[in-house]
């Protein structure tokens, strides 16, 4: 894999974003509630488009739907920046990952108004670098298994996201993949500032009971 982007390329690396944003901007949350009559998941709960919300209307088949889906619109995103790019190069595929997390977090057509990015971040972490995601993917689960809170194991996979990628994905701190993952870290972990407020506060909600 090669890491270095010629000129001539850069075009390509803006087309890879900009269809990796729109990847990632499919509300599959929303679409699935609407289409499996659960009503609109942005007026239940958190009004979030994620799974994790998705499970609050008690159909645990359209949030393991959601789950699966926007992981892999991740995946499928960097996939793709493989695919389309002829020198397969590390920053494609670091430029897919990140834009897909952005993309479902601040979808154009809702308003800038979409998710958290777990799910969609580990499935291009996944992508990435098999290896790490598997770990990221272990500690969201076990973290959340733990503590009974969602919120503590997105949170936890994700501090330790971008080391991972470092030591599974390549060695290098400053190499694409692993700033993609610092900077895919970041904002998943700004997204969850509410969820750290009410963790600090001891008022975060625990998995199966419902958001106050």
């Amino acid at each position: 894999m090669t890491d270095t982007v010629p000129t001539f390329a850069l075009p390509l690396l803006a087309a890879i974003a900009t269809l990796s944003y729109c990847i990632g901007s499919i509300p599959f949350g929303l679409l699935l509630t609407q289409i499996g009559g659960a009503g609109d998941i942005r007026q239940i709960g958190s009004g979030n488009i994620g799974a994790t919300n998705v499970l609050r209307t008690g159909r645990r088949g359209l949030a393991a739907a959601t789950l699966l889906l926007d992981g892999a619109k991740g995946a499928f995103a960097v996939v793709c920046a493989f695919i389309l790019s002829p020198f397969h190069t590390a920053q494609a595929e670091a430029i897919a990952a990140l834009f897909a997390v952005v993309g479902h977090c601040f979808p154009l057509w809702l308003k800038f108004r979409g998710g958290k990015g777990v799910a969609t971040g580990l499935g291009a972490a996944l992508a990435l670098s098999p290896l790490a995601g598997i770990a990221c993917c272990a500690i969201w689960l076990g973290v959340a298994k733990l503590t009974k809170l969602s919120s503590a194991g997105a949170l936890a996979a994700f501090v330790a996201l971008p080391l991972l990628l470092t030591a599974l994905g390549g060695g290098d701190p400053r190499a694409p993949i692993a700033l993609a993952g610092l900077l895919i870290a970041l904002l998943v972990i700004g997204r969850h500032h509410e969820n750290i407020r009410r963790l600090l506060a001891g008022t975060e909600p625990r998995i199966g009971r419902s958001r106050p």
